[in-house]
């Protein structure tokens, strides 16, 4: 016994440290904050990249929505003699002379039912409306906004409004994220950035999921109710669609992500408190120098004083021991 306290005050006085019980280890840096935080914060940052230029892309195009349309064949003129209908007309034997008007000349056309018809490729988008055109080539657009019902126009501008935030959002959401990986070393103040670019990227996820369901809303009223030459006559989702669910899809995976780094971090710091608290409560002379808290800079001026009281409380009680045990 005399031995043992002998070879601890000797190791204190020279400034060592003896070597740490099975029951406790010291800790080293926080490793969660170190190649695994990384790479979820590199993950995140394509994730939201992604997403916003899937969400831009989208935003700009017109093909939302596709389909055909049915519209009556022009008649056949001298230059237009496909997609037309050729009247036969004559005059004759029924009291009609050679030089009659026109306007008493009997048309006729074999074609019935959907021969009548055209059927021309369409596609709208937030903005515009495109269809084809059937008199000369290329393609006729006009503004979706101006197609859409007087009851609709309210929510389609609320759904342009909640597009421009969500991508806003985003771009918020992305730098924050970028900063993070700036400060990866930093462990509080990418706690702190990773924290407010999960709540911005979660906020631009939501704002684009009512804005994709409001657009869809107002484009199915508008096939109900909107002008007879525009109303199509089979429809489905286009490109720009996909692009916009995908793009929410990237957001929400980005922000779960920025979230699982923030929790991964801040658990694995508590669990390293616990364990040194308990090693401190065994031996204090072993875990005076493995403070967690010098990977969180903002505590170590606070907890400096108490570690310094403890310590030269310590080294007190070592020395009393050694003169003691040299009287003996």
């Amino acid at each position: 016994m005399k031995k043992k306290k002998k070879t601890a005050a000797a190791a204190a006085t020279r400034g060592q440290r003896p070597a740490p019980s099975s029951g406790a280890a010291p800790l080293g840096p926080c490793d969660g904050g170190g190649s695994g935080r990384r790479a979820r914060a590199l993950l995140a940052v394509a994730l939201a990249l992604l997403a916003l230029l899937l969400a831009a892309t989208a935003f700009g195009s017109t093909h939302w929505c596709q389909g055909t349309q049915r519209v009556p064949k022009p008649a056949c003129g001298p230059h237009k003699r496909t997609n037309c209908l050729d009247y036969g007309g004559g005059s004759g034997g029924n009291g009609t002379g050679g030089n009659g008007s026109s306007a008493n000349v009997v048309h006729y056309s074999w074609e019935t039912g959907d021969d009548r018809f055209l059927f021309r490729f369409f596609h709208a988008g937030i903005w515009y409306s495109c269809e084809e055109n059937i008199n000369a080539p290329g393609e006729k657009c006009r503004s979706f906004i101006d197609l859409a019902p007087a009851s609709e126009k309210g929510v389609l501008w609320l759904s342009v409004v909640s597009e421009v935030l969500y991508i806003l959002l985003l771009v918020v959401g992305f730098s924050l994220m970028c900063l993070e990986l700036l400060h990866s070393r930093n462990v509080m103040d990418g706690l702190k950035l990773n924290a407010f670019a999960a709540v911005f990227t979660v906020l631009s996820g939501l704002l684009g999921m009512v804005a994709h369901m409001m657009y869809t809303q107002v484009f199915q009223v508008t096939v109900s109710l909107g002008p007879e030459d525009w109303r199509p006559h089979s429809w489905d989702y286009g490109w720009s669609f996909c692009l916009a669910w995908g793009s929410f899809t990237c957001c929400m995976a980005a922000s779960v992500t920025t979230l699982n780094s923030y929790t991964k971090t801040v658990l694995a710091f508590r669990h390293k408190r616990k364990v040194f608290e308990q090693g401190m409560a065994e031996d204090p002379a072993i875990y005076a120098d493995h403070e967690p808290s010098r990977d969180f800079p903002g505590r170590l001026e606070q907890e400096r004083d108490e570690d310094g009281d403890a310590r030269s409380e310590c080294l007190r009680g070592c020395s009393s021991n050694r003169l003691s045990s040299t009287q003996l």
